[in-house]
């Protein structure tokens, strides 16, 4: 199960926040919300949280082992 705790690190040590991202970024409320929720993201919405946090990948989500991972 992808997991994005390290977003809310990465977020706290950067000059942005949540309401930046919406107000000047234009990233919309819902996509914050699936950040809150560990809900699937595009490649493009985490290209551009790399971009506008100035971050790798591994800064924004990571993968855990969960029961709730879908067979495969």
């Amino acid at each position: 199960m992808i997991v994005y705790t390290p977003f809310w690190e990465t977020l706290k040590r950067s000059e942005e926040s949540t309401y930046t991202l919406i107000k000047n970024h234009h990233i919309s409320s819902s996509t914050i919300d699936k950040l809150r929720k560990n809900k699937p993201l595009n490649t493009t919405t985490i290209n551009d949280f790399c971009r506008i946090l100035r971050c790798n990948v591994e800064d924004i989500m990571t993968y855990q082992p969960s029961d709730e991972d879908q067979k495969l």
